[in-house]
């Protein structure tokens, strides 16, 4: 049998929230890491499958992000596709990063359960960093949340704890086969998250309600690409419809601790000085 244990693990989205933070993590470990981004050499695209051979050609386990989401239609497929060849490459771990709630998302579990294969399945709630790090950091700034959600409270999750369940996934036995559903301990609404984040950041921030059209509108004014709005119309309109309402206990079963509450997340962001009020 090939001793494969100085073979590299693929990150996907090696750049994003959570594949850097798997990235580093890994390396930290002594693990070889090959990064899967445009920008990487060999570079990976999910739009051009032609890319990922190259990419996973000595590979012993990868961590699947999918961009811009699995929610987008066609990306079980992908999936499916990428998998495939992954393991007629000789990779013998797959983990998944899936959404909670998404329709898409757990039809790309499915695929991949069906696979021959060790999987371990991520089924993660909004991420804390999504404030901080993504597309909602500049009204934080601003001072000014106007989001069209609905009233549920969401198990907001650390990336730092998908983080560190992946990295156990990819590098430790026994995760073979689980689907681990990751939420925090606290399960807030966006106007309680909006306080949690004022409080933080040391400042008034103002939540609003907005309906999806007035968003919309929004969004295309700052020329945001059409299939960009329908995604993110449906991951703030139908994902927060009280679907999501609930805790799950994946970090604990991965990890053997709880998850980190989201306040001490906060606090830690917040002393990065990424909130500072914008001028």
């Amino acid at each position: 049998m090939t001793d494969t244990r100085n073979a590299p693990i693929l990150v996907l989205g090696a750049t994003g929230k959570t594949g850097a933070r798997v990235a580093t993590r890994l390396r930290r470990r002594g693990l070889p890491v090959r990064e899967g981004s445009r920008a990487a050499d060999p570079a990976f695209d999910w739009t051009r499958p032609e890319s990922w051979p190259a990419a996973l050609e000595g590979v012993r386990a990868v961590y699947i992000t999918y961009h811009p989401d699995l929610a987008v239609p066609g990306a079980p497929e992908t999936v499916g596709a990428f998998a495939d060849l992954a393991i007629a490459k000789g990779v013998t771990r797959l983990v998944l990063l899936s959404g909670r709630g998404e329709e898409e998302a757990q039809r790309a579990e499915a695929i991949l359960r069906a696979k021959d294969c060790a999987w371990t399945i991520l089924r993660a709630s909004w991420f804390v960093q999504n404030y901080s790090e993504s597309f909602l950091l500049e009204s934080v700034r601003a001072g000014h949340l106007a989001l069209p959600v609905g009233h549920a409270r969401e198990p907001f999750i650390d990336a730092d704890d998908i983080a560190d369940v992946a990295v156990a996934a990819l590098s430790e036995p026994g995760h073979e086969g689980q689907l681990y559903e990751l939420t925090g301990p606290d399960l807030l609404s966006q106007e309680e998250m909006t306080d949690a984040l004022a409080r933080a950041a040391g400042r008034p921030i103002r939540f609003e309600r907005i309906p999806a059209e007035t968003y919309r509108a929004e969004l295309e004014r700052a020329g945001v690409p059409e299939e960009m709005i329908a995604l993110v119309l449906y991951l703030m309109t139908e994902i927060t419809d009280g679907r999501n309402e609930s805790r799950a206990d994946g970090v604990e079963r991965a990890l053997g601790r709880p998850p980190r509450p989201v306040a001490e997340t906060l606090a830690a962001i917040a002393a990065t000085g990424v909130w500072a009020e914008a001028a």
